[in-house]
């Protein structure tokens, strides 16, 4: 029997190994909670604790074969992430604990503030908007699936993968690796990654200032 022969008895009777996708859905918009307008078509940031965007990403863990689940949320003016967690799962409490410890670092009044994210049902559900209603927190979301419209939780997600994960790109050895080195990333990004987009200050730099911040691009 040739090569494509035999591969095409293997698959015929369900015996090829299958390769586990190193891709995961993070959005699921499909729910029947209610959905708010997006508010920050035109906003313009002067300060930090104005807009906070939220976003998930997840990374891969090779010997568990699993993914991990990072919940980030970020502020729009600094770029500082103010909260984020490290999960197994996509369930709605790993966005409500990384949304409790941005309120709690937040070094400044949060009168005013707008949390913006997608429409998934982690951040749709009745716990989440409770307790940013609570805050008097106003809650803006996109309007469909387009990047776009998150486009600053995006590049966040994209500077952490790909400037602190490049010698990973086939995925964390474990979870337990995944648990000690984005900690050790975020708080890179944090306190020493200079931006283009803030005058080279970092981002816990830039979150002191109020003002326009000078683009060096």
């Amino acid at each position: 029997m040739g090569r494509d022969k035999f591969f095409d008895f293997l698959a015929e009777h369900g015996l090829q190994r299958k390769r586990k996708s190193k891709r995961a859905h993070t959005t699921n918009s499909y729910h029947f909670y209610a959905r708010y307008p997006n508010l920050v078509q035109d906003v313009t940031c002067t300060g930090p604790n104005q807009l906070w965007v939220s976003d998930i990403t997840y990374v891969y863990c090779q010997k568990e074969q699993q993914f991990m689940y990072l919940f980030l949320l970020t502020d729009a003016y600094s770029r500082k992430i103010l909260g984020y967690t490290i999960s197994a799962n996509l369930q709605a409490s790993g966005a409500l604990h990384a949304l409790k410890i941005a309120l709690k670092n937040a070094s400044t009044p949060i009168e005013g503030l707008i949390h913006h994210s997608d429409r998934g049902i982690q951040y749709c559900c009745e716990a989440y908007t409770s307790l940013l209603k609570r805050k008097k927190v106003r809650i803006s979301m996109t309007q469909d699936s387009n990047p776009l419209d998150n486009a600053l939780a995006e590049r966040v997600n994209l500077t952490i993968k790909s400037e602190f994960m490049e010698h990973y790109k086939e995925g964390y050895e474990s979870k337990k690796q995944a648990l000690t080195e984005l900690p050790r990333a975020i708080a890179f990004y944090n306190d020493q990654r200079p931006h283009r987009s803030l005058n080279y200050l970092s981002p816990t730099q830039a979150h002191t200032k109020k003002g326009e911040l000078k683009k060096m691009w």
